[in-house]
């Protein structure tokens, strides 16, 4: 994972060394600055993937790149473009799949990334989910582009979200390849399908979701969050299969629920498993850090992102890479509110919903916390095979009205690969499962009067405050950035049905 920065067509590169060095957390490992004809360009590289070789901005003397994420496919698709080759890596695949068959050609990539393309003309681009971040401001000057906002906010313009499942060039403006809505309700699997058909397409297509996010290469060590719940209990499980060691890691307070639950997990599989266990002072204390990496003042985004960022820390002392279970409840309907839902269809609709609402989520959370301590965070349920399988399944067969046990098709699939007790876990929060859950809303509640919360709900009528802890958090939010960050960049985005992040 890395982060990049650029503008165009100005080649100064003084904003680019500027941004670079508010991006070092993305990458640690090397940092690059470089002009071309077409702007300049910076970039700050974790290295995962052909370490020795594969340095950015990238060029062949013609064509220049920067690139964020992991494409999976990259052996693959290299065997089908020509060379000759520079490097190993998945960066060059990307330039020269662009350089020999165009944007058109980007739907091809089974991966995660955001990346700009310098040739006969600029090009940007974002996965389709957006599990890659990337943001740009236009004004009088060109365009300037970065992976977190931070690395903008010295140029003069509003701060804008480059949308997922896009790409861009400044002869056709936003170009869209791929949206959940393409998955149309005629593509839905039949309904009258054997419970067996089901069960084994879900564990087929998992699994290789799964075993595709374990590459690195050699010496470059991986692990799985595991908080015990279904979601990471299943990526532990399959991530095992054929590896002699996997580093497994959670985090919570004292007594905490997923503490206990992971380590029944660990035992059960065998992993190495690390544990981190912190108290409400150490959430106060971390609180600017976590909300300056996260770029949100939402309050159910930051109360979630802070036992995130202790998981990144522990991890980060251990492996180089982490897969999550972020995404399940989105595409397989694992939410408790979705019990409410009494049409089926609604319910396939929420699911998109959420889905689609996920970049600025649960994803950006993972994105920002995983990168504030250098780690990748790796999420094989937002994988775009696993995505497709599980909204095309009938929705009567995910659907969970009047309280029945969700995510039923996910633990059918896999009964047996772990303990029942595990398997038929109710869904939890995250930030209810660490014991923090409500600690930050009490002590915003005991420091904010009604009073102060109006009078703050008038100062800052372009903030929309809910709560006052979300006026707590925003105070730490303006003291750092001020008013330049707009309101639909700070992971506001919500299901008018939830209202809440898991």
């Amino acid at each position: 994972m890395c982060g990049f920065c650029g503008s165009t067509p100005s080649n100064d590169t003084t904003f680019v060394e500027q941004a670079v060095r508010k991006l070092r957390h993305r990458g640690p490992d090397e940092q690059g600055v470089t002009q071309t004809p077409l702007g300049a360009m910076g970039h700050a590289r974790l290295s995962i993937v052909d370490v020795a070789a594969s340095h950015q901005p990238m060029t062949d003397g013609q064509h220049w790149i920067v690139f964020n994420g992991e494409i999976y496919n990259f052996q693959s698709l290299r065997s089908q473009l020509s060379g000759p080759w520079l490097t190993q890596g998945d960066t060059e695949v990307v330039m020269r799949l662009i350089m020999e068959h165009g944007m058109e050609a980007i739907d091809a990539l089974d991966g995660m990334f955001a990346f700009v393309f310098f040739g006969d003309e600029v090009l940007l681009a974002r996965d389709a989910i957006g599990i890659k971040p990337l943001y740009y401001i236009k004004n009088d000057a060109g365009m300037f582009f970065a992976s977190e906002i931070k690395a903008l906010l010295d140029m003069q313009g509003d701060v804008c979200e480059f949308p997922a499942g896009h790409w861009w060039s400044a002869a056709r403006g936003f170009v869209r390849y791929f949206h959940i809505d393409d998955l149309q309700w005629n593509t839905s699997l039949p309904s009258n399908l054997p419970e067996t058909e089901y069960d084994d397409l879900i564990r087929s297509t998992l699994r290789r979701a799964v075993q595709k996010r374990l590459i690195a290469d050699p010496g470059i060590p991986v692990g799985v969050s595991l908080s015990g719940g279904l979601d990471s209990s299943l990526i532990t499980a399959l991530a095992r299969e054929g590896r002699d060691v996997l580093d497994t890691f959670v985090v919570g307070m004292e007594d905490s629920e997923d503490v206990a639950r992971s380590q029944e997990v660990a035992d059960a599989l065998g992993t190495r498993h690390h544990v981190y266990v912190y108290d409400f002072q150490e959430m106060l204390d971390v609180l600017p850090q976590v909300i300056y990496h996260l770029e949100s003042f939402d309050a159910a985004l930051v109360r979630s992102a802070i036992p995130n960022y202790f998981l990144a820390r522990l991890a980060s002392q251990h492996v180089k890479v982490m897969l999550t279970g972020e995404g399940a409840d989105e595409i397989f309907g694992g939410y408790e509110y979705l019990s409410g839902v009494t049409d089926p269809q609604q319910f396939q609709r929420e699911l998109w919903t959420i889905t689609t609402n996920l970049h600025n989520t649960n994803l950006q959370r993972t994105d920002r916390m995983t990168m504030a301590h250098s780690i990748e965070g790796r999420v094989p349920f937002l994988d775009k095979e696993m995505i497709r399988l599980a909204l095309s399944l009938p929705p009567e067969l995910k659907f969970h009205v009047g309280g029945g046990t969700e995510k039923t098709l996910l633990r059918r699939a896999f009964a047996g690969f772990l303990p029942n007790g595990i398997l038929q876990r109710p869904k939890q929060k995250f930030s209810h499962g660490t014991g923090s859950r409500d600690l930050l809303a009490h002590y915003a509640n005991d420091q904010i009067s009604d009073k102060d919360f109006a009078e703050a709900q008038q100062q800052y009528p372009q903030a929309a405050l809910r709560s006052k802890e979300e006026l707590f958090y925003y105070r730490i939010f303006h003291e750092q950035f001020g008013e330049r960050i707009p309101s639909q960049t700070v992971g506001r985005t919500r299901s008018v049905a939830t209202g809440e992040l898991n």
